[in-house]
């Protein structure tokens, strides 16, 4: 996930082709740190999106609008003045730093024509829109960086503007092999960590892929490759410098168990196997709107669901330390068989023991073999024998209480995992509702008197199988009991995760049979629906839905089936069309 040169570069090639020559006809400013332009060029409007923002900085073309201030800050009023209505003449990139300079020229106030620049510096936490005159002064900034904040550079009005060298790194458009070995042999380091080191562009991602494409293992230290080995990763760097020169890009996001991980300008070859796959973009602009769409949404359910989460583990780790505890309470109740006998062999062979003795030798009529009966010196054959019968009792009665407690327990420990499983696939507010409804119930939340139960607007999951069968998984406890026991009927079949907090899966069938496929695709939305989601395998277990019971005061979502099916399967379920797509 890097923002890195090469991505740049790659923004630039599409920016090029999209707006030189346009005209800035709207500047806003709908963020503190974030501009939007709106472009008019010959084949229609564009809109680019300017963000310097700390924590996400960004610059790429969209269709999207935001709404902006019904005052405009100060910069975008400065910009407004001396920008509107310029033609924008060339976008360019400094080798291969993470900076876009926009040109623009147009008619200052004395008729004359003048040439202005826009300057993007995508940094992390240093990242700034800069904007300068045609002697490279800084006219004004969206981030003021004096002399306090920054020993390095200023970035104030009036100031020069330079880029800062800080980081003493070579530029790969330009080196030859002898200086690439030396710089990556000079770092004793492991191998893809000395390459994006020694290198400006490349990020620790691209690094690694790098290292994948010569088949090496970017793990290793630098010491570690023969020189046949240092040609093939130049040359996989030459091969990058070729895209980069020709604008050759294929911007891809990489993604493992169907959720986005990565992105590069270069297809992303290393992520390939079992739940990773790479999907390709028509352009890179296109791919950041997606890549932190998708991010943004699952960054933002998370912190919805923090609260609940919460509950959830407090919940989960009491109840499997109180789990834990009977266990080991019921592992000291497996004497009391051993006791039990003793009383009944000291009731039978009792009557040879001699006053005082600690012990009674004795033959075990249960297995035939012989066994040495501890005793009470103080005490009668008799006595030994209700003692340890009063024990047996004792312990008896532990293990009974215990083997109920354990069972309720366990129960209650399996109900809050499948409550935590649902909150891992809820995509949206609304598919909190019902869980947080289900928590209340359970009385994990305290009930708010006469207040209002939510609305609840989430639906299962429906997809549509290759062979045009319609699944439906189950989001939450109550989804799953409505799908089984309400919504499918007895010949659909009913599939689940064995033995693993999930959801339930429904295809149904209109009476027809279903086609092996249907069967492997509804295994796989089990898979991925539960707790197994990015094993290789997950053994699932599948059944008419007539055959799936629920037993009386059972939790939401427990059921018990006798007789089923099984299969083995991945979570893969890129390949499953989703109902709407």
């Amino acid at each position: 996930m890097a923002f890195d040169g090469v991505t740049i570069a790659n923004v630039v090639s599409e920016l090029n082709r999209e707006l030189i020559g346009g005209r800035l006809a709207k500047i806003a400013q709908p963020e503190k740190d974030e501009l939007l332009l709106t472009i008019k060029t010959q084949t229609g409007q564009r809109r680019l999106l300017l963000s310097a923002d700390a924590s996400l900085p960004l610059i790429y073309l969209t269709e999207n609008n935001k709404p902006s201030p019904m005052t405009a800050p100060n910069f975008c009023m400065l910009l407004r003045k001396h920008l509107q209505n310029g033609r924008i003449t060339d976008i360019s990139q400094p080798g291969l730093e993470r900076i876009v300079r926009i040109g623009v020229e147009l008619m200052d106030e004395m008729g004359d024509l003048c040439h202005k620049t826009l300057i993007v510096e995508i940094m992390g936490k240093h990242s700034n829109i800069i904007f300068c005159n045609e002697d490279n002064i800084i006219i004004d900034s969206i981030k003021h960086i004096s002399s306090a904040v920054s020993s390095v550079r200023e970035v104030l009005p009036g100031k020069p503007y330079f880029i800062p060298k800080t980081q003493d790194k070579l530029d790969i458009l330009t080196a030859d092999y002898e200086t690439f070995h030396a710089a990556v042999l000079a770092r004793p380091q492991p191998l893809y960590k000395a390459l994006y080191g020694s290198f400006a562009g490349i990020s620790p991602i691209l690094a690694q892929e790098l290292c994948y494409r010569a088949q090496l293992d970017g793990e290793q230290p630098t010491a570690a490759p023969d020189d046949c080995a240092y040609h093939r990763l130049f040359d996989v760097l030459s091969d990058l410098v070729n895209i980069i020169e020709n604008g050759d890009f294929a911007p891809n996001i990489a993604y493992t168990n169907s959720q986005p991980v990565e992105f590069a300008a270069i297809p992303l070859t290393m992520y390939k196997d079992g739940a990773d796959k790479t999907v390709s973009f028509p352009s890179m602009s296109r791919l950041l709107e997606n890549y932190y769409a998708e991010k943004n949404l699952i960054t933002r359910i998370r912190q919805k669901s923090v609260d609940l989460r919460r509950i959830v583990q407090t919940a989960l780790e009491r109840n499997v330390k109180k789990y834990d505890l009977q266990l080991r309470q019921i592992k000291d109740t497996e004497k009391r068989e051993t006791y039990r006998i003793y009383g009944e062999l000291l009731n039978t062979y009792g009557y040879s023991a001699k006053p005082g003795d600690k012990s009674l030798e004795a033959v075990n009529y249960y297995t035939g073999e012989p066994v040495t009966i501890p005793l009470d010196p103080t005490l009668s054959a008799t006595e030994n024998a209700k003692k340890y019968f009063d024990k047996y009792n004792k312990l008896k009665r532990t293990y009974e209480a215990l083997s109920e407690l354990t069972k309720e327990v366990k129960e209650e420990i399996d109900h809050l995992e499948s409550i935590s499983a649902s909150l891992d696939i809820a995509l949206l507010e609304e598919d909190l509702v019902q869980i947080k409804e289900e928590l209340t119930e359970s009385g994990y939340i305290h009930k708010k008197s006469g207040g209002k139960k939510a609305k609840v607007t989430s639906r299962p999951f429906h997809y549509i199988s290759s062979d045009g069968f319609h699944i439906y998984v189950g989001k939450n406890n109550y989804q799953n009991d409505e799908l089984t026991f309400k919504f499918a009927t007895g010949n659909d079949w009913w599939f689940h995760a064995k033995g693993i907090p999930g959801s339930h899966v429904i295809v149904k069938t209109d009476g027809q049979e279903l086609p092996d496929r249907t069967f492997e695709e509804a295994g796989r939305l089990a898979a991925y629906y539960s707790k197994g989601r990015g094993q290789e395998k997950v053994e699932i277990d599948y059944v008419r839905k007539k055959e799936v019971k629920k037993p009386s005061g059972a939790k939401p979502g427990f059921v018990v089936y006798y007789t089923n099916f099984s299969l083995m399967i991945d979570s893969d379920i890129s390949g499953i069309r989703q109902a709407g797509d």
